[in-house]
């Protein structure tokens, strides 16, 4: 399937005193980091008195906003995503929010996290009635109105006849594909909104963590290149004219960087063309993937070089959690302290080394964790760096889900103002 050029889809419009359509509107063409509302891609708006309805090119709903005075901010809205979840996305006024997670809008879930930001927007009776009900709400508008031009008729139809129903039994085909739900998301999707393609070349993961609350316990089993091109085969179909909004990769499960090297390679050079990135209406394609301790130590150095290469900025997130030992054995990390060490100051030498290769880590986070965890962390993040640098982020994330905590929200800043690498918390969030 041949993806059409930006410049060849027609900009149809309709009004009247009560509804106005636009085809095929053209938002943001590359991510980025602003203050105020921003859509990406190519979509098609709906707007009545009301309300705003935005659709992707698959005529499946994407966005959703209110007018009316109950809805909490104007400047906030809804984004569903491909897994069918509802995300509302609000300002925190702005307080904070960007120093929180580098981004200046926080992603609001349905399901528990571990955030430690944000209200309740769900529990808001017009936000609930939206997210529940946009489909009845949709079906009682009426379209096919005298002097509506023929294609926005057809597109008005097409809008109407996608159920609920239609868009759950998507998503789980997304998920079959896969072998799976994807249950967290590397801290480094947020570059890309998370608008990621989820291709797995590995199931599990190297270690069963005890604290761990989103792995699965399957054996780290790495796929073949037999199976990956069955999965991008059936992933091209599945997204369909949708596909020219995506030019991000999400190369799962858990430990991606455990694979050999070969294997990761292969899926990212064919992915790339399999999936059309290059004729993607989004700029600057991203990959971003997971890795263990040991796959860090163990990782060839012709990796880091041929990705460096390919046509993606690259961000590998490793999971760290501690550096202290006693940290490690209360959570059940099978790692060594001497060892997460060792990744790190790996993972340093390949951010300093690659231009589009960035490494990223994790830490926990929690109020019970033993004394020797700050400080064996600052001694990584402060006082093993000689000057502040930009790249190599560290993510703090909360043990706890669905307990959002003031303390260590202020623990947090302190940490933050210490650090001479980018810190911010690291928000949970599944495809």
């Amino acid at each position: 399937m041949d993806l059409p050029d930006p410049k060849d889809l027609p900009r149809l419009n309709y009004s009247d005193n009560d509804l106005s359509i636009e085809l095929n509107c053209l938002g943001s063409r590359e991510y980025t980091k602003i203050s105020y509302p921003v859509k990406y891609g190519i979509f098609s708006r709906l707007e009545t008195r009301d309300l705003i309805l935005e659709f992707n090119q698959n005529h499946e709903i994407r966005h959703a906003r209110s007018k009316t005075r109950s809805w909490p901010d104007p400047q906030e809205w809804l984004k569903r995503t491909t897994g069918n979840d509802w995300v509302y996305y609000s300002t925190g006024g702005y307080a904070g929010v960007f120093e929180s997670i580098g981004e200046y809008y926080l992603p609001n879930l349905m399901y528990t996290t571990n955030s430690l930001l944000g209200g309740k927007p769900f529990n808001e009776p017009e936000v609930a009635r939206l997210s529940l009900d946009w489909h009845h709400t949709l079906a009682g508008i009426p379209l096919n109105r005298a002097g509506m031009p023929p294609h926005i008729r057809d597109w008005a139809e097409k809008i109407q006849s996608r159920t609920p129903a239609d868009l759950d039994a998507k998503a789980g085909a997304l998920f079959k594909i896969s072998g799976g739900r994807t249950t967290v998301l590397p801290p480094d999707a947020r570059h890309s909104d998370y608008d990621v393609i989820p291709l797995t070349i590995a199931d599990g993961c190297l270690y069963k963590c005890k604290f761990c609350k989103v792995k699965n316990k399957k054996q780290f089993t790495p796929r073949t290149r037999a199976d990956i091109d069955r999965q991008l085969n059936e992933l091209k179909t599945l997204y369909a004219d949708d596909l020219i909004n995506y030019n991000s990769l999400f190369l799962g499960e858990h430990d991606a960087l455990n694979a050999p090297a070969d294997l990761i390679l292969y899926a990212a050079r064919t992915a790339h063309g399999a999936l059309n990135f290059g004729k993607s209406v989004m700029k600057h394609p991203r990959l971003c993937f997971f890795g263990s301790v040991d796959a860090v130590l163990n990782a060839e150095e012709r990796l880091f070089k041929e990705l460096d290469t390919l046509p993606f900025n690259t961000c590998i997130n490793i999971g760290l959690e501690s550096a202290d030992p006693a940290t490690l054995e209360k959570i059940g990390k099978p790692v060594t302290a001497e060892k997460v060490t060792q990744a790190f100051d790996r993972m340093q030498a390949v951010n300093k080394t690659y231009h589009r290769v960035e490494m990223t880590c994790n830490f926990i986070m929690d109020e019970d964790l033993p004394p020797g965890h700050t400080t064996a962390m600052m001694a990584l993040v402060r006082d093993r760096q000689r000057f502040t640098r930009p790249k190599g982020c560290v993510y703090l994330s909360p043990l706890r889900f669905g307990r959002p905590s003031r303390e260590v929200l202020f623990d947090f800043y302190s940490l933050k103002t210490r650090s001479r690498l980018p810190m911010f918390l690291y928000i949970i969030q599944r495809l």
